[in-house]
């Protein structure tokens, strides 16, 4: 294994508090987002709390911990987390959630972690997102890691090598544990499926050639993130217009800070963290592999198997089921009401109506909507008929 100098993507440490963290009280750009979200927070006050923070745990602690939570009581009905007591963090996991929002999949994974007295993961984040260069130092110092998304070619396989050492040195011989989503760029449809180039730059750090071994050793623990509302929900709609219209249509910088804030603020509703067991205990159910592409195609299914199962379905998931494959399905089954229905269909009209593009299609748009609200719906009915035939994951 190569030797890496990891100064450029890692995260900030403790000695980096005074040059990193300190300078960012006096940012314009930080006490005016927090004044525009909290009014009643004073930003002479959150300045000195930034400013008595002495370590990571510190800001994480005194800062971040508290911005969640007036977060939470703002945006949602609450945030709930299950099978947290069955993890054992004597060793360093590697959390594998689906991606829904840019920001808060994993900064409410280590809002919860720490509510429990858990040590916080690394979080992977896309320097795609560093509008400015003080974005990545306040992420970083939020114990946030750097993926390269700006390269190609050899430089990109480069890249993957030295972030899979990263990973495999936090989480193997640090026991640290980091957050990392089952796909680059999150989930526009709701679909939470594995990518294999995921799967593939993890293994790359390992000390075998099997995915699989490589993968056991990062104690894998897929965790299935449960939003009743999707804030984003009318925003990601309208870029599958912008690219259906458009193929060569790409998302900007301040595309990505608009989805930021979006999904920060706008409200969520209920929201449940489930966390499944490890790969390996379910990787021993499985027959040798030799292939390497069917390893890693039994890794992303398994993922993807986990998730789809431990995900929480809401009313609205089933009314968006029943309206766009016409059915009364759910409503014969009585997962929803008429009540929830009413309701439901007011979000989405309202969701809609946020839409603000060029050439607005209304009747892709809604069925965007109702597709990302009834796809998960869509992979727990696939999970069950995969497994009444005995269906087991593996090429």
């Amino acid at each position: 294994m190569a030797e890496y100098n990891f100064d450029d993507i890692r995260c900030y440490n403790d000695a980096d508090i005074p040059s990193k963290l300190w300078p960012l009280a006096d940012r314009p750009e930080i006490l005016g987002a927090i004044k525009a979200g909290f009014p009643n927070v004073d930003p002479e006050q959150m300045k000195a709390l930034i400013l008595s923070c002495k370590t990571v745990k510190d800001f994480q602690t005194k800062v971040i911990l508290l911005i969640l939570d007036m977060l939470c009581k703002k945006c949602t009905d609450g945030v709930e987390a299950y099978g947290l007591d069955q993890i054992d963090f004597t060793n360093g996991h590697l959390f594998v959630t689906n991606h829904r929002d840019i920001v808060l999949d994993s900064a409410l994974l280590n809002y919860i972690l720490a509510k429990n007295g858990k040590e916080t993961s690394e979080i992977a984040i896309g320097n795609n997102l560093f509008a400015a260069p003080w974005i990545e130092d306040l992420v970083r110092v939020n114990k946030s890691f750097v993926v390269r998304r700006d390269i190609t070619g050899r430089q990109l396989l480069e890249a993957s090598m030295k972030l899979s050492a990263y990973i495999y040195k936090e989480i193997v011989e640090n026991k640290c544990s980091i957050w990392m989503a089952q796909r680059e760029g999150r989930s526009k449809d709701n679909s939470d499926n594995t990518q294999a180039s995921v799967i593939k730059m993890l293994s790359l750090g390992g000390k075998t050639k099997d995915h699989m071994q490589n993968v056991r050793a990062l104690h894998t623990i897929p965790v299935a993130i449960s939003y009743e509302y999707d804030p984003c929900d009318y925003l990601k709609a309208a870029e599958f217009q912008l690219k259906r219209d458009n193929p060569e249509w790409k998302k900007t910088k301040a595309d990505d800070v608009k989805s930021m804030a979006t999904g920060l603020m706008g409200y969520k509703g209920r929201i449940r963290y489930t966390f499944t067991s490890e790969l390996n205990g379910v990787f021993d159910q499985y027959p040798w592999i030799n292939d390497r592409n069917a390893q890693v195609n039994c890794v992303c299914e398994t993922i993807d198997n986990m998730l789809h199962e431990a995900m929480v379905l809401y009313p609205i998931n089933y009314v968006a089921y029943d309206l766009k494959y016409q059915t009364d399905r759910y409503k014969n089954q009585k997962m929803y009401t008429e009540a929830d229905k009413t309701k439901a269909a007011a979000y989405l009209n309202g969701q809609l109506a946020k839409v603000d593009i060029p050439n607005r299609d209304e009747a892709f748009l809604w069925d965007m909507l109702l597709t990302m609200y009834s796809n998960p719906v869509f992979n727990k009915e696939k999970l069950s008929r995969e497994r009444d035939t005995n269906y087991v994951p593996m090429t």
